[in-house]
Formats: C-alpha cells, structure tokens, sequence
C-alpha cells in the first residue's frame, strides 16, 4: 500500500513538473523586465533599410517591450563589407566589432560560418508545424552543413525577370518581325538580338558595324546554375555530407558558350555599366534579365549626352532555353543567428519569427521587389490587402513585378544549388571566367572592325570550335581549383 502511494505521488510531481517546464519553454527564457539586448547587422539600403527600420522599431515598441527583447540595427555598406566585417568578427581582428546576434547571410557565408561552430541551430526554436507556414524551398536552402541543421531563416527572396524598354522597342519591333513571344527563350532572346543589331546599323548607313547591343545579364552565375539545371543537370551537385560533384559537360556548357559568350563578342549582348539597368538608362541596351529587385532601379527615360526622352516598361518571365526544364532562380539572402546563449537565441528567432509574419513581411518585400516567404503571402490578394490598409506607396514598376511573379511562379520551380564549402570562390569562377574574356575578345572584334574588316570575319577565330575547346578546358580547370580548394 504505502509502495503504490509512493508510485502515485511521484507520478503526480512528474505530472506538475512537466506543465511548469512546458509553460516555462511556451513563455521562453525571457523576462520584460529585464530585456534583451539583440545586434542585427544588414546590408539594406534607400527604400530598403528605411522599411526595416521602421518595422524593427515597431517590434521594440510592442512585441518586443512586452516579451523583454531589444533589437539594434547597424547597415554594414554593401554584401561583401558585411561578410568581410563578420569574418573580422569570428577572427577577433583588432578593431572589429563584437559577433552580432543575427546578420543577413547569402548561403555560402553561411555554410562556411556554420563549418566555424559559430551559428545556432534555429530548429532548436521553431516546430516543424510553424516551418510548414513558409514555400518549402525557401527553409530547405536553410538546412545547412554536414548536419543539415537549420542555420539560415528565410526573410525575403527574389528570382529572376526580364525587363525591357517598351518605348524602343515598339519602334524596333513595328519595323521587323519580332514579337515578345519570341523572348521566352534564350535562342530566341539571341536571334532578336542579332536582328536589333543589323536594324540598329542600318540607321546609319554611313556608318559600318555600328549596331547596337539589345540585351544584358546581371549574373552570369545564375546563367550558368540555372541555364545548366533546364538542360538537365546541376552544375554544382551537393550530396547530404555537403561534397560537391561539378557537372560540365561539353555539349551542355557549349550551349551556355554559344548564347552568351558568342552574341556578346558579336555585339547583340552587351554589359557597360555596374548593372544592365545602367545600361538601359544610357541607351546601351533595351532589354535585360536581372532581379526582381532590379524592378525599381529601372529607367523612367533614357539618358543621352545632349538629350533624353521618357520610356515606358514591360516585365516579362526570365527567357530559358529550348526543350529545357521550367526551372527559375531562387536567390536573396537570409538571416542567420549567432551561437551564444539560449536567451538570445531564443529572442533573436522571435524576433524573425514576428518579421516573417504575413502582413509584416510584405510591407518590407513591397517595397524592394522582393517575395514573401509565408505561403499565404504569396497572393496578389494578400499585397494589395497590406498596400491598402497601411496605406503604402509602391511603385508601379515594382507592384507590377511582384504581381508578374505572383501570377507565374507557380508555372515554374525555384532552384538554387546546395551550398558547400568552397561554394563562394567556385560561384566567383561562373560569375567573371567566361564574361571577363567574352568583355576582353569584344575589345579585340572592335578594333578588327575599325581596320576595317566585317563583322564575321573579326569574330571567326573567335565562335569556332577550337576557340571553344580552349576555353573549355581553361574553364574547366579554374571550376575544379575553385571547387575543390587547389
């Protein structure tokens, strides 16, 4: 009797225990009265730090004042000052500033910061159930590591459009036979080109080879990793110990060879300023493919030296190629928490959590172009719900983008590659190998049109096969060097 007493008592003050520790982890390690204290550093700017700031601010005046969390925002310049200043950070550097709680990292940062022991696990602070809320491709890409632990919480992404200067090219396209359709791929996207070039040249008779370039590329990386996965593979593939198995083959990255490299040194394609959007602005270009944050950076008017006039806009889906698979890229850059404590772990995902809520994320990716990571905000219906009850201004370049994805990304798959270890300086040999030489050999056809030749014979040595082979192989090499740390 006195040994089922016993039992029955323990049980009970297992009982009680167990609702005292689960209310005390439902209420988190927080106390209001003494707050604390979260350092967030980003790399937002104009239009985008400004809608930040002003959420931040409204956490700290509700959410966070009644939970006991603080947040700090500090703008560290650009993406690479930002990495360069956490890296200083981790190092203990003299002269850096102490590790943040969150910083916004792009995947790579990440993956190598994670390798480093210095980012939380975030699935320590969020149920698979609440994880469920968000596009599952957006929280897989933050499933990081040897572990696959969640490093990298998702807080606005983009993809890619293609944005065209509608003005110019209602003239160019009344004149031939080119119509937008034309543009959803990118051998399509060249034979216009090459068709904008000859009837660019023949505005000037007097003139010889003196055709315009039609279109540009922001990243050439994302040509090559989404160019290679519609033609069905993965230029970079990843298995689950985070090792990475490079994919080139011949034929496919001739391809990517023969619609980039190829138009540009011919001068259908071309790239002058910092971004294409620059490009359109003087007149250099009239067509692009680039972020859907590039939407609000695009021209009202072209800029000439004496002169300038007013340009309309049309948004179209990124080209991809023919017979190829509908993928598109996923791309922006997450957040990520640094490991120290539970208490600020814990706070710094509550704060991200509030942040990702539907209503407040979109009135932060409305203003950039970026898209919201809820599922349920993903709607034409859920934007103009937030636009007309906070009252926001966005531009219509911008609102019209967002919408243009909303009403077609379910047409496509939003890819990006697994992150590795040497992800970064293997995406820096995508990014400049091929466009540095396509810039440098473009200098080269130019000056053998100045002395004179035509247009297809100062490009032959360079379209060949053998032209092709060597870079190949020159790219091939610098890929694996990169890739696999030689």
């Amino acid at each position: 009797m006195r040994k089922t007493k016993i039992i029955t008592l323990a049980l009970t003050l297992i009982f009680i225990l167990s609702i005292i520790g689960g209310c005390g982890k439902d209420k988190g390690p927080l106390d209001p009265k003494n707050p604390v204290s979260l350092t967030i550093w980003h790399y937002y700017h104009g239009a985008q730090q400004s809608a930040f700031d002003t959420l931040v601010k409204e956490f700290n005046d509700t959410v966070g004042k009644e939970k006991g969390i603080y947040v700090k925002v500090y703008g560290r310049g650009s993406v690479s000052d930002l990495e360069s200043a956490v890296k200083d950070s981790i190092e203990g550097k003299v002269g850096s500033d102490a590790m943040p709680d969150i910083f916004s990292s792009y995947a790579d940062t990440a993956y190598e910061i994670e390798e480093m022991g210095k980012l939380a696990n975030l699935s320590n602070y969020i149920t698979d159930e609440e994880l469920d809320h968000f596009i599952q491709s957006y929280t897989d890409e933050g499933k990081i590591g040897k572990n696959s632990n969640f490093c990298i919480f998702p807080v606005a992404k983009s993809t890619e459009i293609m944005m065209i200067n509608k003005t110019d090219w209602e003239k160019f396209s009344a004149e031939t036979d080119v119509s937008l359709e034309d543009l959803s791929t990118m051998e399509g996207v060249v034979k216009v080109s090459e068709k904008y070039y000859n009837w660019t040249d023949e505005q000037t008779p007097d003139t010889a080879n003196d055709g315009k370039a039609f279109f540009g590329r922001d990243s050439i990386a994302n040509y090559f990793n989404i160019g290679m996965r519609q033609l069905g593979s993965e230029i970079f593939e990843v298995n689950n110990k985070g090792e990475v198995t490079l994919n080139t083959e011949k034929d496919k990255i001739k391809k990517l060879w023969e619609n980039y490299y190829v138009p540009m040194v011919k001068g259908y394609f071309g790239a002058y300023g910092s971004f294409r959007s620059d490009d359109v602005k003087t007149g250099e270009l009239i067509a692009y493919t680039g972020s859907t944050t590039s939407a609000m950076y695009f021209p009202d008017k072209v800029e000439l030296d004496n002169d300038g006039y007013p340009i309309d806009y049309i948004i179209l889906s990124a080209p991809i190629f023919e017979n190829g698979e509908k993928y598109a890229v996923q791309q922006g850059a997450g957040m990520v928490v640094s490991k120290s404590d539970e208490q600020h772990e814990y706070a710094a995902v509550e704060f991200l959590k509030w942040f990702t809520k539907s209503e407040n994320n979109l009135r932060f990716c409305s203003t950039a172009g970026y898209l919201p990571v809820l599922k349920e905000a993903n709607s034409t219906k859920a934007l103009d719900n937030v636009i007309e009850k906070e009252g926001l201004e966005i531009e219509d370049k911008t609102y019209n983008c967002i919408k243009h994805m909303f009403d077609t990304i379910d047409d496509v798959t939003l890819y990006t590659n697994k992150s590795f270890i040497n992800g970064s300086k293997a995406r820096s040999v995508l990014e400049y190998n091929l466009a540095d030489k396509a810039a440098e050999d473009r200098d080269k056809v130019k000056s053998e049109l100045a002395a004179g030749k035509s247009l297809d014979d100062a490009c032959k040595e360079f379209v060949s096969d053998d032209a092709f082979e060597e870079w190949y192989n020159s790219f091939c090499s610098a890929l694996k060097d990169a890739a696999y740390g030689k």
